[in-house]
């Protein structure tokens, strides 16, 4: 997968988690909201592997 489909995914989770989180605290669902954190952390993770594959591009095409 390349580095724009990673941050694409990633931003894509990051959105569906802060959701996700929002709707656990409007109906006080505390396993809702920890759900919607994890997938909030994993859309990050998401992002920042795609900067380190850009990053790692950015570096073999300067060599």
């Amino acid at each position: 997968m390349g580095s724009t489909a990673d941050k694409i995914k990633g931003t894509a989770n990051e959105v569906a988690g802060k959701a996700r989180q929002a709707a656990g605290r409007a109906v006080d669902n505390h396993e809702e909201q920890a759900k919607g954190a994890v997938q909030e952390a994993k859309g990050k993770a998401q992002v920042a592997k795609g900067d380190a594959k850009d990053a790692i591009k950015n570096i073999v095409d300067k060599a």
